[in-house]
C-alpha cells in the first residue's frame, strides 16, 4: 500500500467514523438533553429525525454530487458543514437551534459519507485492493458505532450533552487539514445531472409524513393540522412518483422495483431501519427513566446491541454467499423480532443479567440482515447499476429509521395519553417493533428469492453491501 493511498484511506475512514460515532452517541445523551433543554418526547424525536431525514433524502444526491463536481471537493465540503453544524448543536441555546444544527449535520453527512467511499473507489482501481480498502472503511465505521454509547455516556456524565457534538470539532479540523494536503481530485464527467425536483419533493413528502407522525400525539390525530399534513404528504409523494417516472435520470429509478428481489430486499430494509432505529431510540431512556441508571451506566448497558452488530456484521455476507440471502435474512429478522418482543416484557425490577442478552439477540439479528439485503438488491440489477442499488438500499433503511422513531414515539405517547406509564409505553413500542420485524421475516422467507444463482453473492458484492450497512442511521 503506497503511503499516499494509506493516508487517503485513513482520511476517508476517519470521516466515516465521525459520522457513525455521531449516529449512536446522540442516543446516550437524550435523557440529559430532555432534562437540560426542558423538552418532551416530541423534541427528542425531532433531534434524531431531523438528522436522519436529511441523510435519507440526500444520500443518493450526495453520491451524484461527488461524481459530478469532484469527490475531494464534496468530501471536504461535507466535513466543513458537518463540523460547523456540530459546533452549532453544542452551543444551541434552545431546542429549535439544536434541531436546526441537526438538519445541517444531516446535509454534511449526506455529502461526506458517499464521497468518502467514492474517493476510495477512485484511488483503488484494482478490484482486490478496493475490496480490502472498503473492508477497512466499513470496519472503522463499525468501531464508531460501538464507541458511541460508551463515549456518549462518559462525555455527558462529565461535561453534559454539548460535549457529544464538540468532540466532532477537532476531528473535523484534522480531516480538513489532512484532506487538503493528501486527497487528489477525481470526478466522473459522465455522471448524471442532479435530480433537483426529485430531491426537493422527496424531502418535502417524507418530511410532511414525519411531521404528522411526530406531532400527531400532542396535537391530536384528528386535528386539522395533522390531517392536512398527512394529505399533503400523500399528494407530494404522488407527485414525486410522477416526476421520477418522467425524468431521464431520476434520483430513484422506479423501474428497478419491477424486480421482485429488489423490491422485497428494500422493503425488508425499511423494516430493519424502522425496528432498529426506532427501538434503539429508547434504549438509554429505558435504562435511565425505567431502571434508574445513570447516563454513563446506561451507555454501558446498551453496548451488547452495538457490539453484537460490529462482531457479527463482517460474517453476514459470507453466510449469505454460502446459504443464500433468504435463509440468512429471515433468520436474522426472526432473531431480532424475538429479541424485541422479549425486551417488551422487561420491567423496572428486571435485573440486567436478564436484559443484556435480549439486546445482544437484537444486535445479532439485525447484523445478519443489512449486508445480505444490500447484496440481494445489488444482485437484482445489472452490474453497471450496483452502486445505485447499494445507495437505494441505504436510503430505504434511513427512511425506515425516520419512520421508526416517529411511529414508535407515537405509540409511547398514545399509551401515556390513555393513562399508561412511560414504562408501559416503552413495552408497547418494543412489542410493535418486534411484530413488524417478524412480519418482515415472513416477507423475506416467502419472497426474497429469484433463483438459486441470484441468491449467491458474487465476490464483489459483499464489500459493497457491508459498506452500505454502516452508513448513517
Amino acid at each position: 500500500m503506497r503511503p499516499n493511498r494509506a493516508v487517503l484511506l485513513a482520511v476517508a475512514c476517519l470521516g466515516q467514523f465521525m459520522v457513525l460515532l455521531d449516529s449512536t452517541i446522540v442516543g446516550a445523551a437524550l435523557p440529559d438533553m430532555q432534562r437540560r433543554l426542558h423538552t418532551g418526547l416530541t423534541g427528542l424525536q425531532w433531534i434524531v429525525d431531523a438528522y436522519v431525514l436529511l441523510v435519507a433524502m440526500l444520500l443518493l444526491s450526495g453520491g451524484v454530487f461527488a461524481d459530478r463536481f469532484g469527490r475531494k471537493r464534496v468530501f471536504l465540503a461535507g466535513v466543513a458543514v458537518f463540523t460547523a453544524a456540530s459546533v452549532l448543536c453544542a452551543v444551541a441555546p434552545s431546542i429549535g437551534w439544536l434541531i436546526a444544527g441537526r438538519v445541517a449535520q444531516g446535509v454534511g453527512a449526506a455529502a461526506l459519507s458517499p464521497a468518502s467511499l467514492a474517493l476510495l473507489a477512485a484511488a483503488y482501481p484494482v478490484a482486490q485492493e478496493r475490496v480490502k480498502a472498503i473492508g477497512l472503511w466499513a470496519g472503522f465505521s463499525g468501531i464508531g458505532l460501538a464507541a458511541g454509547p460508551l463515549a456518549g455516556g462518559v462525555l455527558v456524565e462529565t461535561f453534559g450533552w454539548p460535549a457529544i457534538f464538540l468532540v466532532n470539532a477537532p476531528i473535523g479540523v484534522l480531516l480538513l487539514l489532512a484532506g487538503l494536503r493528501v486527497l487528489g481530485e477525481s470526478r466522473n464527467p459522465g455522471a448524471p445531472a442532479i435530480d433537483v425536483p426529485g430531491t426537493v419533493l422527496s424531502v418535502l413528502g417524507v418530511g410532511a409524513l414525519t411531521y404528522g407522525l411526530i406531532e400527531g400525539g400532542s396535537r391530536g390525530w384528528t386535528s386539522p393540522v395533522i390531517l392536512g399534513t398527512f394529505a399533503a404528504a400523500v399528494l407530494v409523494l404522488a407527485v414525486f412518483v410522477v416526476v421520477e417516472r418522467r425524468r431521464p435520470a431520476p434520483m430513484l429509478p422506479l423501474r428497478l422495483f419491477r424486480q421482485r428481489l429488489f423490491t422485497v430486499s428494500n422493503t425488508a430494509m425499511v423494516v430493519v431501519g424502522f425496528a432498529l432505529m426506532g427501538s434503539s431510540f429508547f434504549f438509554s431512556q429505558f435504562f435511565v427513566y425505567v431502571q434508574g441508571s445513570s447516563v454513563l451506566l446506561a451507555g454501558l448497558q446498551t453496548l451488547p446491541a452495538t457490539l453484537a452488530m460490529v462482531v457479527v456484521s463482517p460474517f453476514a455476507g459470507r453466510f449469505a454467499a454460502r446459504y443464500g440471502f433468504r435463509i440468512v435474512v429471515t433468520i436474522g429478522l426472526a432473531l431480532a423480532g424475538v429479541g424485541l418482543l422479549t425486551l417488551g416484557l422487561t420491567h423496572a425490577d428486571t435485573g440486567y443479567a436478564n436484559v443484556w442478552w435480549r439486546l445482544a439477540i437484537i444486535g445479532i439479528g439485525f447484523a445478519l440482515t443489512m449486508s445480505p439485503l444490500t447484496g440481494a438488491a445489488i444482485q437484482a440489477v445489472s452490474p453497471q447499476e450496483g452502486g445505485l442499488a447499494s445507495g437505494v438500499s441505504s436510503t430505504t433503511r434511513q427512511i425506515g429509521a425516520v419512520l421508526g422513531v416517529a411511529v414508535l414515539g407515537a405509540v409511547v405517547r398514545t399509551r401515556e395519553a390513555g393513562g399508561a406509564s412511560f414504562e408501559a409505553g416503552l413495552d408497547s413500542a418494543f412489542v410493535v417493533a418486534g411484530v413488524v420485524t417478524l412480519a418482515g421475516a415472513v416477507l423475506t422467507g416467502l419472497w426474497l428469492v429469484r433463483s438459486r444463482s441470484a441468491e449467491v453473492a458474487a465476490p464483489g458484492t459483499r464489500p459493497a453491501g457491508s459498506a452500505t450497512a454502516t452508513t448513517p442511521s
